[in-house]
């Protein structure tokens, strides 16, 4: 199995409410040949630092970015067929979208885009900084500095308050409130909630809700791989462990044993974050 290293830094506050994660990655011999990129509550942006990163989607064939930004999906994309060795991932929230893509997350849904440009510097220059410094924790750091420079609160343009009300509920919940009652909360019908919801994020409530739950399953499973997926089920909320199952194969593209057996142990093993210190 192929050793891996996770590098984590600790996001500084004021990048909290627009940035989940900050990580390095670094593959120590040759890269898996299938890693499943799963749906989250996230959009992810990848900046490789060696070869291109081969992405694709269910059933189409392989595309190579060297920096790339995907928008939220309920589908796992396929990561792979790349020598791609070494990057830096950031995983955006919605708000993270509008203030540091300068765009609503829903205009980038379910699309993977090769970034030329981000925040405002050529991504080879970028590329090129990162790959002088020989430490992982002064390479999240490069990166975080050139976050906070690119932050301001004016190009954030916060969505309506309704559709951040509902989308901070639904996170709150992990997917556990319906849609009728998202739209009684707020004071809209339920089929405006819904046309409003998808315009802004990309994805429909109830699909928001459930990327949300499926990502507290995946969550789970990694801290705990010995749970019996039944018991996982009725924590969840799910009807029973089959209708987990049909969940899984519709956004993960496999049963919840078979990413287990495929892809737990080589995170477990392998994918150890080391915390970079920040001071924060």
């Amino acid at each position: 199995m192929t050793a891996f290293e996770l590098h984590a830094r600790r996001v500084h506050p004021a990048l909290r409410p627009y940035l989940g994660d900050l990580i390095g990655y670094a593959y120590c011999g040759p890269p898996a040949e299938l890693h499943r990129g799963l749906p989250t509550q996230y959009l992810t942006v990848v900046i490789s630092l060696d070869e291109p990163l081969g992405i694709a989607w269910p059933g189409q064939p392989v595309e190579k970015f060297q920096t790339v930004v995907s928008g939220l999906h309920s589908t796992a994309v396929r990561i792979g067929d790349s020598p791609n060795l070494s990057g830096i991932q950031l995983a955006l929230t919605p708000a993270g979208s509008r203030a540091l893509l300068g765009q609503p997350s829903g205009e980038l849904a379910a699309t993977m885009l090769d970034v030329h440009t981000l925040l405002g510097i050529p991504v080879q220059e970028v590329a090129e900084r990162l790959l002088a410094t020989p430490h992982w924790h002064e390479r999240l750091e490069i990166v975080e500095r050139l976050l906070l420079k690119a932050w301001r609160d004016e190009l954030s343009g916060e969505p309506r308050a309704e559709l951040g009300w509902a989308w901070k509920r639904l996170c709150a919940t992990a997917g556990g409130v319906g849609v009728q009652e998202l739209a009684q909360e707020v004071g809209w019908s339920r089929r405006h909630l819904t046309e409003r919801f998808r315009a802004e994020y990309g994805l429909t409530p109830k699909v928001a809700a459930r990327v949300l739950r499926f990502e507290q399953a995946v969550r789970r499973l990694k801290q705990k791989p010995q749970t019996r997926l039944a018991d996982l089920a009725a924590d969840l909320g799910y009807a029973d462990q089959a209708h987990l199952t049909r969940e899984w194969h519709a956004l993960a593209g496999c049963s919840p044993r078979q990413w287990m057996t495929e892809e737990l142990p080589y995170v477990q093993d392998g994918a150890h974050p080391v915390a970079a210190k920040s001071g924060v």
